[in-house]
């Protein structure tokens, strides 16, 4: 493979590749890949991981359990956490990240995450998200967790102003996202959806239909299940994709096909929190955009994309049988997949004029031995799940011989612990 400034030139056998590098990665050994794009993630969430009082809880529950906490987050405890998110996914294999942060207390802001994503050299989509329907309004957050509606349109447009990129092979663009049908008013969601429509790229994203309790609520509240409900208000489309998806009708996911609607399917999070099995082979049948993402790190409780990858598999086989899905077509959700749903042309795929963002996954090793002999790329999928050897994002390496690059991680860890202890009060 031969890259050239941000972009890869030409893919084949090594012979026919005749132009002189000024730098040549021997990978042998590795197995290359595009790098993974992670389509949803609450990065700040690493701050609160394996937090007792919700090891056990479903969704409502185990959010009543973290929002007093979240609501003392810091503009440096939201810096921590994004450096740690972003390492994990880099080692894991991700090269592009949509994170959701819908909770900005205390003067922290999505340009934080920003700031650390490009000093990091990662590709990112940043959700400049919200809550705006507090417990007295009949919301699920404390009136403490959410903000005021003017405001959060108002720096949500700033945010885009200042930040967003619609430019191929962009490093950062901007996405408006309110958190969920039960933390924001129907007319935020409208309002949102007109501001993102105003810009081009600049995509829309909600949870929706990750559990039954939501769609009682939204029954109870608007008299309507969610996906009709986020219908009404604008919400579906090629530049609309939800988080979850898993308690939607077949009628539902046809009509979002047929839009063009996307998913971020996160499997490891709706197993530890109990929510159930997304229907993503019949989403993709019926033309949805299927993406994979990792969840946040407090319903993980890690960001390993290819773990994602595995438990992608497996899951639609505890489901549908053995023949359900293939290793090949959990990667394909992983990288050409998670391309589309961010829609993005430019990522997802090893070939001439696509961005030079690649994984190499070292097949040779004792994870996989035996295994890589008969299927290489299968064995990553099928084997015990490993780190990456190397990362390349942009053109640039970002992990080297499995080690981050200009990234100090003991000094990363302590800081994040400094943070995480902070925000839980010791």
């Amino acid at each position: 493979m031969l890259l050239r400034g941000n972009t890869i030139e030409a893919v084949g056998p090594t012979a026919e590749l005749t132009a002189q590098a000024d730098e040549v990665v021997d990978a042998r050994g590795l197995v290359l890949l595009p790098g993974l794009v992670c389509t949803h993630h609450h990065f700040y969430q690493t701050l609160t991981r394996n937090l007792p009082a919700a090891q056990d809880a479903e969704l409502f529950d185990w959010l009543v359990a973290h929002y007093p906490i979240w609501a003392r987050l810091t503009p440096e405890a939201v810096r921590a956490s994004t450096a740690t998110a972003i390492a994990e996914l880099l080692l894991s294999g991700c090269t592009t990240a949509a994170d959701h942060g819908y909770i900005w207390p205390n003067g922290a802001r999505v340009d934080d995450q920003i700031a650390v994503a490009r000093e990091m050299g990662f590709r990112f989509h940043a959700s400049r998200g919200s809550m705006s329907l507090g417990r007295s309004q009949g919301g699920l957050p404390p009136d403490e967790a959410v903000e005021n509606e003017d405001a959060i349109l108002r720096d949500t447009a700033r945010v885009i102003r200042e930040h967003h990129d619609p430019a191929r092979f962009a490093m950062t663009r901007v996405v408006v996202a309110p958190c969920s049908p039960f933390s924001v008013t129907p007319e935020l969601m409208r309002a949102s959806a007109d501001l993102a429509r105003k810009h081009d790229g600049v995509h829309l994203h909600t949870h929706l239909c990750e559990t039954v309790d939501e769609e009682r609520y939204c029954l109870d509240r608007y008299g309507a299940r969610p996906v009709p409900f986020a219908e009404s208000l604008g919400w579906s489309g090629p530049d609309v994709w939800f988080a979850h998806a898993i308690h939607m009708a077949p009628e539902e996911f046809a009509r979002l096909g047929a839009s063009r609607t996307g998913v971020a399917h996160c499997p490891t999070s709706n197993m530890r929190l109990g929510s159930g099995i997304a229907p993503v082979l019949a989403q993709r049948d019926a033309g949805m955009r299927v993406g994979l993402g990792v969840d946040g790190s407090a319903s993980n409780d890690g960001s390993h994309m290819l773990d994602e990858v595995r438990h992608t598999m497996l899951l639609q086989r505890v489901a549908h049988g053995a023949a359900a899905m293939t290793a090949r077509e959990a990667l394909r959700l992983a990288t050409r997949g998670g391309a589309a749903v961010l829609g993005r042309d430019d990522i997802g795929v090893l070939a001439p004029g696509m961005a030079a963002d690649l994984i190499g996954v070292r097949a040779d090793g004792l994870a996989t031995a035996g295994g890589s002999i008969h299927d290489a790329l299968a064995s990553l999928v099928f084997c015990r799940i490993p780190n990456v050897d190397l990362s390349i994002i942009n053109g640039a390496v970002r992990v080297r011989d499995g080690r981050l690059i200009d990234v100090d991680l003991p000094a990363l860890v302590a800081r994040h612990e400094r943070a995480a202890r902070a925000l839980v009060g010791g």
